[in-house]
């Protein structure tokens, strides 16, 4: 079979370590394929870094985009990151000019999936993006391949490393968030510029993804509520481990609802809450098959070349196989979905004055927005009963409730004179839909 030729935009962490692979292990990887793989050419910002592979007889390009434009190259492994810019202009280009694509470019297909889906099943075309969703996890193939055949209910993901490894660590040392971002930075599980990574961003991109390849929609981010986990306090990682939890940052999607990313209160001895560090797991509820979970390194060089040498394999084998699971021009548009209002309970911190009364201000504004006390934690100023007692912490749970209410109820407690801070709720995942 003739050889497949291949070239990759982008050769930092992940780029370079594709190469290696490709270059060093050559003849192992040309057998998996059935055909001969062979690099042909790259681009980068530096044509002269030592990256651990020779570039000779490889072709360079300053421009990106101009790996679309030559003959002697079959596909395409955009590494270069970004919704936009040349990240996209080079997919396009390489579609329209009959290559072959994969990515590891979440926020890509987050944005632009349908049309480029469209583009690529068109001309019969791979559009492969494994990389994209937990790394080395083989998250989008077990939706694809293992779970073909099933109806998908639910998925319940930590889908980003860096906001697994801070908490986990605000969880193990008792430190503040702000100073495990620091130490996270340090070892480079985050940016210098955290934002996408604790503000959810990351998390939502690749549960756009998920959800699409689920429940045959249209990807569509911008339908994705998403919150981050600057909020979460010390002190609410300590109250959760009293109550029996673990604080995790999860990607929920549930057939018929709108999906979120929140941070949310798990049972510590569920196999999610135990998932710890830079670790990324996926979670699966489906008929027949009932629960699975994946998990796995979600980034890393290794990891992540591993799942795009994975697309290329299929490239190999299959190469015409719809994106999505279904052609793309047959899925449904993500619409309008109501927000995941089933009944749950919730975990609530409120800064409040020790003085008598003010609880019994605070359950009311709970009962009057038909939600019920569960349990009640509270711990005293170390003043408590004089006229220098400080503000103390008070942790309620609440019984199961829908989630708009939690949410008007938390209007009116911000609003009691009582109240010093903006209240914290989380809702809870229990045992009894968890596996």
């Amino acid at each position: 079979m003739d050889a497949l030729n291949i070239a990759i935009a982008g050769l930092g962490t992940v780029g370079a370590e594709v190469a290696r692979q490709l270059l060093h292990r050559e003849t192992a990887l040309g057998k998996a394929a059935g055909r001969p793989l062979i690099l042909s050419a790259v681009s980068a910002r530096n044509a002269t870094k030592d990256r651990g592979f020779s570039m000779a007889g490889i072709a360079f390009e300053a421009n990106p985009v101009d790996l679309a434009a030559r003959a002697d190259v079959d596909v395409i492994i955009e590494l270069i990151g970004g919704s936009e810019g040349p990240a996209k202009e080079l997919v396009e280009a390489a579609l329209k000019a009959g290559k072959h694509v994969i990515t590891a470019n979440k926020a890509l297909i987050a944005h632009h999936g349908q049309k480029l889906a469209e583009s690529a099943e068109e001309q019969g075309l791979s559009l492969k993006f494994e990389a994209a969703v937990a790394g080395g996890i083989p998250a989008l193939k077990t939706l694809r391949e293992g779970l073909a055949a099933n109806e998908i209910q639910r998925i319940c993901g930590i889908l980003n490393g860096t906001c697994n490894y801070i908490l986990t660590e605000m969880s193990r040392t008792g430190r503040d968030f702000a100073d495990v971002l620091q130490e996270a930075q340090a070892k480079g599980y985050a940016e210098a510029d955290p934002t996408f990574d604790v503000d959810g961003i990351d998390a939502a991109h690749k549960l756009a993804i998920l959800t699409a390849l689920a429940f045959s929609e249209q990807v569509d981010f911008k339908a994705i509520p998403t919150i981050g986990i600057r909020h979460i306090a010390q002190i609410d990682i300590q109250h959760a481990a009293e109550l029996g939890y673990e604080i995790k940052l999860l990607g929920m999607a549930e057939q018929g609802s709108q999906p979120s990313v929140q941070p949310w209160l798990l049972p510590a001895d569920t196999q999610l809450a135990k998932v710890s560090g830079a670790l990324n797991a996926v979670e699966y509820d489906a008929d027949p098959v009932q629960n699975i979970i994946c998990v796995g390194p979600g980034a890393g060089a290794g990891p992540t070349a591993s799942a795009v040498l994975a697309d290329l394999m299929d490239v190999c084998r299959r190469p015409e196989a719809t994106v999505f699971g279904r052609a793309a021009h047959e899925l449904a548009s993500a619409g309008d979905k109501p927000p995941q209002n089933g009944y749950r309970r919730f975990y609530l911190r409120l800064k409040v004055a020790d003085k008598p009364g003010v609880l019994s201000e605070i359950t009311a504004v709970l009962r009057d927005h038909g939600l019920s006390v569960a349990s009640m934690l509270q711990k005293d100023s170390p003043a408590a009963g004089s006229a220098e007692a400080q503000p103390v912490s008070l942790v309620i749970t609440t019984h199961r409730a829908e989630s708009m209410k939690m949410q008007a109820a938390l209007g009116d407690l911000a609003q009691l004179p009582a109240v010093f801070e903006t209240p914290t709720a989380l809702p809870i995942l229990d045992t009894d839909t968890l596996g």
